[in-house]
């Protein structure tokens, strides 16, 4: 017996009949169930047992099995979960996470490349200070005398030089020689900054005040230049 169109419920004969998804059709009748497109075996696409075009396939969703109850439950849970695990691992690395990383070489560069850099700023407002220390001294009075002396004497160039960080250094009331340090340089050393002052092996530095444990600051007797000199190329005399 010859079965029957899913689609106009009429008999099916040999010659016309359709055997896909489980039902018989007639070629005519098997179309897509929104454009009604007529079909063939190769470019149908089932869902629920029903042909549809490529255009018109119903696109699964899944919104209504995730807001129900027992989903948004699990979500919520899930979540709760992985607020808790967050906070058992940052308790655990809590004060601890950075210590192995701060000892590797590359860490200890960084850090030593950090002080250099800490160190070289403190020299510049250091001298950015002392600077504006400085430039209020040039227009008392006293000023075209200090120029104008050590011209006249040529030979005593170097004493007559002395007296520029008396005004300098707040008005200090010793004499230059003995206001500050002395010492001699026990090594060659060129400068490398603006701030800096070159000397040779026996130069004597005079004025000489601390900075900090590797730096120092004065002046050259040799060459009347003054600046920062390093301290572990000089000795107290």
């Amino acid at each position: 017996m010859n079965p029957l169109c899913s689609r106009c419920n009429r008999v099916v004969y040999p010659t016309e009949k359709v055997n896909c998804l489980d039902k018989y059709w007639h070629k005519g009748c098997f179309s897509c169930e929104i454009c009604k497109m007529t079909l063939n075996m190769k470019n149908y696409k089932g869902f629920e047992k029903r042909p549809y075009c490529n255009a018109h396939y119903p696109k699964t969703s899944f919104t209504s099995v995730a807001d129900t109850p027992e989903n948004l439950r699990l979500k919520q849970q899930s979540k709760m979960q992985s607020q808790v695990l967050y906070k058992e691992e940052f308790e655990k690395n809590k004060g601890k996470g950075f210590s192995v990383v701060a000892d590797t070489p590359e860490m200890q560069r960084i850090k030593k490349t950090q002080d250099q850099i800490s160190n070289i700023k403190y020299h510049e407002d250091f001298e950015k200070s002392r600077m504006g220390g400085e430039a209020p001294p040039p227009d008392i009075n006293t000023a075209p005398a200090y120029h104008h002396q050590p011209a006249n004497p040529p030979n005593a160039q170097n004493y007559n030089y002395q007296p520029a960080p008396e005004p300098v250094r707040s008005a200090a009331a010793a004499p230059p020689p003995s206001a500050g340090k002395r010492y001699r340089a026990v090594y060659d050393y060129a400068a490398a900054d603006e701030d800096e002052v070159s000397f040779l092996d026996g130069d004597v530095i005079l004025d000489v005040q601390q900075i900090d444990e590797g730096w120092m600051y004065g002046r050259v007797e040799r060459t009347g230049q003054q600046g920062m000199l390093p301290a572990n190329y000089v000795e107290a005399i």
